[in-house]
């Protein structure tokens, strides 16, 4: 089932700010981010080198290297390999779309070396003039162009197969080139689990406060864990459980810090009968509204 993200600022209640105006959970932020990176940084260049990835010993490797924890370490891991994932699709995509382009000119260049052919054709015949056919290139001129049909359409061709050239290019390039991935700063993804206690081992929230459990190299100056009153995710369709896996993201934008929660939704419950009492259709229009209404065997049965 897709998962959804429920976003908000981080709240920085005047209790919780210290002498230079920032919350304890604004501070540990600041300073995790940036160990955060250059780990996601480093398991980025691993997953896409040549080498096998495993998982296992490259989590062993983070916790010795920046002194993180296991399932700080799985967040770093998780975050690295949706980005990388993430670029691999782009550039299929990109492959794709200029392959598509390709294709497409050199359909039109087809099209229209067979005009070319077809006008030769015509024109090469003593009594064209008499012809009871048509040419599909007439010798005349564009009040657009200024030219003559047959100038134009070879002005486009010879275009046409620059582009070509150039798509063609890019498309051998792009397919050798290396995969960059771009990793911002100021932010930190914990993901979460559905054994953990309120679906996340690192980061758990209890419908106000969300809790976040330090890793070792930062313990001498923000302790064990750091908290805030982040409140809650209501919605009018409110579709955050309670229990569940639930994955935060912290990232700070517009100079503010941001939390995010995916998660995997409560289903929305069924607002209408079975299709077996049947169906109504409605037609809504600027000046009327028309209806009308079916049995289960889709037989009319009334309609305005």
């Amino acid at each position: 089932m897709p998962s959804l993200t429920y976003i908000k600022g981080l709240p920085t209640p005047e209790s919780e700010l210290n002498a230079l105006g920032f919350s304890q959970m604004e501070m540990f932020l600041t300073a995790f981010a940036p160990i955060f990176r250059l780990a996601a940084i480093e398991t980025v260049a691993q997953l896409l080198s040549s080498t096998e990835f495993n998982k296992s010993k490259w989590n062993s490797h983070l916790q010795t290297t920046y002194l993180i924890n296991k399932r700080h370490a799985n967040g770093v891991i998780a975050y690295a390999k949706g980005k990388v994932d993430s670029a691999k699709e782009r550039r299929s995509l990109h492959i794709k779309t200029l392959t598509g382009k390709a294709k497409s000119i050199e359909i039109w260049l087809g099209k229209a070396d067979q005009k070319l052919k077809a006008a030769n054709k015509f024109y090469s015949k003593k009594n064209w003039r008499n012809s009871k056919t048509r040419c599909g290139l007439p010798l005349s001129c564009s009040l657009k162009y200024k030219k003559t049909n047959w100038q134009n359409l070879h002005f486009q061709i010879h275009h046409k197969k620059r582009k070509l050239f150039l798509v063609q290019n890019k498309l051998a390039n792009l397919k050798v080139a290396l995969i960059k991935v771009f990793i911002p700063r100021d932010q930190v993804f914990l993901v979460g689990s559905k054994d953990e206690t309120l679906g996340n081992g690192i980061a758990q929230w209890n419908g106000s406060t969300l809790k976040i459990r330090v890793p070792a190299c930062l313990e001498a100056s923000f302790g064990k864990s750091v908290s805030a009153e982040i409140g809650n995710f209501d919605r009018n369709i409110n579709r955050l459980p309670l229990c569940g896996a639930k994955t935060w993201h912290l990232f700070k934008k517009e100079h503010s810090w941001k939390v995010a929660v995916s998660f995997t939704p409560i289903p929305v419950k069924s607002q209408s009968l079975d299709r077996a009492y049947g169906c109504i259709g409605i037609d809504m229009n600027p000046g009327s509204i028309g209806w009308a209404y079916v049995d289960a065997d889709g037989n009319l049965k009334a309609k305005n």
